[in-house]
């Protein structure tokens, strides 16, 4: 054939860049329409999506093609590099759109929420494991029931962010429900570590024997409390901490472009993800400390709304697009029936941890939040809206991928690999479809019943929000 004649080459990477910006494309014209008329976010479309054109149905994604030769594990490999990157700059971007010392002012309410709450919320998620999954040894219930202890930051803006949330939720409330889900996903890791260390301690065998727990404990207070996380908190707020004086004195001097102040988030997000992923420590965590120190005295986000900034909230829907539409495309749907699990124990088991898993320790807690969470029914809101999602996975593949070998001998680590990723993505599909449809559900029995707005003012940021909304609506004619 000559080298002048046309050649095609439908090979992965063409299919995949076509597909991901034409659905981008199409989301666009409509994305008014579906956010501010039906309360849906990029989640739930872009999931279905990834579903419909996945290796189970259209097979135009699929992620085990993109290596030649396929490298072992690599969908792992793959996985758990999406939903670092993607988790981690939204991070980022939560904790500088929080208000000046948040996490410092709010220091009660916060520690409430990643404590005694999240600690209750792992029991009881594993409990609804164990009673549905029976199958399974006690510690290999509490590994799968940290992975999905955190909330997702990215689901919960549905209802911190938009409309649905300016209108009808207390600006204490969607602060706090932003405030905890950034930091509970790094926060979930020393429940993990926990039962890791205690499955794999000499004699542990996940049948709950007693050699070798005062090391397992010792390994991880030392591991994981002092080098996973609080180390990592100390990095991302003195990384912040530098990029807020480094931004100031370029502001100074005019230095900065506006392109350059409006990428830094995602510029510090990239930096500390390399950073923490090359000393093995909590990127998650240091990427939310981050954001916070950023914004510490307001000034970042201050000078942010009166630049307009639309660049973030573009990064933000680019990055849920691409990594939920991933995440549909690997749901394994074939061991959603496999020996010991069934679709009907599945669905029971979700329905159970959307009761169980939040609501009563919120319930249980609330009391010791007053600035936030003032009245049980408000407990009751917050508890339920406590999605699984891009975190879960996280962990799952973190799990997979730096603390068991497939290979090993024991039937208790061959039996949680088995059931950890059906279980964990399976709770992560529940929820994005339940808490996806949420919204537009409690939109429509907030207008049947006359609901009134909260009559408080809305946040600056949200102002910013709102009138954008308002300019799209405009030039769209909604």
């Amino acid at each position: 054939m000559s080298t002048l004649e046309p050649r095609t080459d439908v090979n992965d990477l063409n299919v995949v860049v076509a597909v991901l910006g034409g659905f981008m494309a199409l989301y666009g014209l409509i994305a008014v329409k579906i956010k501010t008329a039906w309360y849906l976010g990029e989640a739930l479309p872009a999931m279905v999506v990834g579903i419909l054109l996945g290796p189970y149905l259209g097979d135009l994604l699929n992620a085990t093609r993109w290596a030649t030769p396929p490298a072992p594990n690599q969908l792992d490999e793959i996985a758990l590099g999406v939903m670092r990157i993607m988790i981690a700059i939204q991070l980022v971007i939560v904790g500088y759109q929080l208000p000046p010392r948040y996490v410092y002012l709010r220091a009660r309410e916060m520690a409430v929420c990643l404590v005694p709450v999240m600690l209750l919320m792992w029991i009881c998620t594993s409990a609804c494991i164990l009673v549905t999954i029976p199958d399974l040894p006690p510690l290999s219930v509490l590994v799968i029931g940290a992975c999905v202890t955190s909330t997702d930051p990215i689901l919960s803006q549905a209802v911190a962010k938009g409309a649905f949330a300016e209108r009808y939720v207390a600006r204490r409330l969607r602060e706090q429900i932003s405030a905890e889900a950034g930091a509970n996903d790094g926060f979930a890791s020393p429940f993990l570590m926990l039962a890791i260390n205690l499955m794999t301690r000499p004699g542990g065998d996940g049948d709950g024997g007693s050699q070798g727990v005062g090391v397992a404990v010792g390994n991880w207070v030392i591991g994981t409390l002092v080098y996973f996380v609080l180390l990592a908190a100390a990095f991302g707020a003195i990384a912040g901490t530098v990029a807020r004086y480094g931004v100031a004195f370029a502001l100074r001097r005019k230095w900065i472009n506006a392109e350059g102040y409006l990428l830094f988030p995602t510029a510090l997000g990239l930096l500390i993800v390399g950073l923490c992923g090359a000393v093995g420590t909590s990127d998650l965590l240091a990427c939310f400390a981050a954001g916070c120190a950023l914004n510490w005295d307001g000034r970042f986000l201050a000078e942010s709304v009166r630049r307009h900034d639309e660049v973030n909230s573009s990064v933000d829907a680019t990055l849920n697009l691409g990594g939920f539409m991933y995440i549909g495309t690997v749901l394994p749907w074939h061991e959603f029936h496999s020996p010991g699990i069934t679709y009907p124990r599945l669905f029971a088991m979700s329905a159970l941890v959307l009761l169980l898993r939040r609501i009563p320790a919120l319930l249980l807690c609330y009391r010791a939040m007053p600035r936030a969470v003032r009245t049980w029914r408000e407990a009751l809101f917050v508890g339920y809206f406590g999605p699984i999602g891009v975190g879960a996975v996280y962990y799952l593949q973190s799990t997979r991928h730096v603390y068991f070998d497939p290979d090993l001998g024991d039937p208790a680590s061959r039996k949680l690999l088995e059931a950890l990723s059906p279980i964990v993505y399976f709770l992560v599909l529940f929820s994005i479809v339940v808490h996806g449809l949420s919204i537009p559900l409690l939109s429509f029995a907030y207008r049947y019943y006359d609901v009134q707005p909260v009559p408080e003012a809305m946040s600056p940021m949200a102002h910013a929000v709102g009138r954008q909304s308002s300019r799209l609506s405009d030039v769209s004619g909604g």
